[in-house]
């Protein structure tokens, strides 16, 4: 048993996990009440959420009439991550999850009605919505983390990766549907309501931890309080590549990679010279490959790291081609797989890190992962705008095409390299169970029984050597 797990329930006696399959299927781990209720809570969350980061953008430009005035409200909501994002994590650790969140998702319901009582009084100003643009990026910085670890503490490992990428696909389906509501509220009555509506969305995600059953979650000793907590993080990923290399993977990706509005908008104005309308269809097309994506890898079941190389290499691939891509509606339709693939490596990147993670450290990994991911914004997307107004959209867009291919190159082959591990280095590198050392460490490099303990990995693990 993994340090820090509690026995397992009854139900989890009938079989050991290491040697049974999880049920598959794109739904499965829906199956489960309580990630049921989470999942159902954030469906209307995600959608307030969608709506508020555009009412709050449409806002800020009508009170200034700057663009720099948006750039700076979202990254005054990221650079809390990037600045306290692991502190968050140790807290995650040494917190129950569930009472934290009720914590974290009242506080920013909170500020959507603040700022939806000043828009519609007609008190705001643009000082409040950075106010409140970096309160909900100090909120993020606890609620990220304790909403990743409180997934495996809702359906456990064996439906992991799968609630992982109904996670993702909840949320693109969030920004399909967010966004075109909110443009209708803005333009019938302004942004003032959807504030107030992303405010009370926050109701259902509460409603849903107050009905969850305790006894049924997978309960987890908590971190106790002591000094060098955050340290000890930082070098128990250092030491596990399995960790170490798909965190740096997506570091990269999450700051040169997806810098989305910045080439969507740049496309739209100076390449396509269309409007609005335009630039909602390709965000649209965007969203639509991230939830196709996200739909196929809840169907998984098992992660490969292989897979996560592959789909970052694609990714980067496929925005070179779009990039020079002269066709506007080639252009817009290479956007659904370019979707596709940088969900697939979200997804993979996350669940393959919560599943290699001890419970114990998860939230100080996934602070890590968070913070690395959406941390990265405020330092990418100011050189990657600057290269696009420079040398225009498609050397912009080609830019962060080539980062993501070519990190995704050089990881793939430190880990390959890593993957070629002796009998005796392989089980710490992939941060295998005790019990499977002694197995490896028993077998013959030649024989076949150790052949396919090397190959397959952890017997009935979802995590997946390269």
């Amino acid at each position: 048993m993994s340090p820090g797990v509690v026995a397992p329930t009854p139900s989890e006696n009938r079989h050991t996990p290491a040697l049974t399959s999880p049920p598959r299927g794109t739904f499965s781990s829906l199956r489960i009440r309580n990630y049921r209720l989470f999942f159902t809570g954030q469906v209307v969350s995600n959608t307030g959420t969608w709506m508020q980061r555009i009412a709050q953008d449409w806002l800020v430009l009508s009170l200034t009439g700057s663009a720099a005035a948006v750039g700076i409200t979202t990254a005054l909501q990221f650079l809390p991550m990037l600045l306290f994002g692991l502190y968050g994590g140790v807290l995650v650790d040494r917190l129950p999850k569930r009472p934290l969140l009720l914590f974290t998702q009242s506080a920013m319901g909170t500020t959507g009605l603040v700022l939806g009582v000043l828009t519609l009084t007609g008190h705001v100003q643009v000082w409040h919505v950075y106010a409140t643009a970096f309160a909900l990026g100090l909120v993020t910085v606890v609620d990220n983390p304790a909403r990743q670890a409180f997934v495996a503490e809702m359906v456990g490992p064996d439906q992991l990766a799968n609630a992982v990428s109904l996670n993702s696909a909840n949320f693109q389906s969030a920004r399909l549907v967010g966004p075109a509501v909110a443009g209708l509220l803005i333009g019938a009555v302004g942004s003032g309501y959807a504030f107030l509506f992303n405010g009370l969305s926050f109701l259902a995600p509460i409603a849903a931890l107050l009905l969850m059953r305790h006894a049924e979650l997978h309960r987890v000793e908590r971190a106790p309080r002591g000094k060098g907590q955050l340290r000890a993080g930082l070098r128990y990923v250092a030491g596990r590549p399995e960790l170490l290399w798909p965190i740096v993977l997506v570091g990269f990706i999450g700051t040169f990679g997806f810098n989305f509005a910045i080439w969507l908008t740049a496309f739209t104005d100076t390449v396509f010279h269309s409007g609005a309308s335009t630039y909602g269809l390709l965000n649209s097309l965007l969203a639509a490959g991230s939830l196709a994506g996200a739909l196929i890898a809840a169907r998984r079941a098992t992660t490969r790291l292989r897979l996560l190389i592959t789909a970052a290499f694609l990714f980067g691939f496929l925005e070179i081609v779009a990039a020079m891509t002269p066709s506007f509606w080639l252009f817009a339709l290479m956007l659904v797989p370019i979707g596709v693939f940088g969900l697939t490596v979200n997804v993979t990147a996350n669940s393959s890190i919560q599943m290699a993670t001890d419970p114990a450290m998860r939230g100080r990994v996934m602070a890590l992962y968070m913070m690395v991911f959406t941390g990265g914004t405020p330092l990418g997307a100011p050189l990657i705008g600057w290269i696009t107004d420079t040398y225009g959209a498609r050397i912009g867009f080609a830019t962060g095409g080539v980062f993501s291919a070519l990190a995704a190159v050089v990881i793939g082959l430190i880990l390959a390299s890593l993957g070629g591990f002796r009998v005796r280095d392989y089980p710490t590198a992939l941060g295998l169970r005790k019990g499977m050392r002694s197995r490896v460490a028993g077998c013959s490099s030649r024989s076949t029984d150790c052949s396919r303990l090397i190959e397959g990995g952890a017997p009935g693990s979802p995590v997946r050597p390269l």
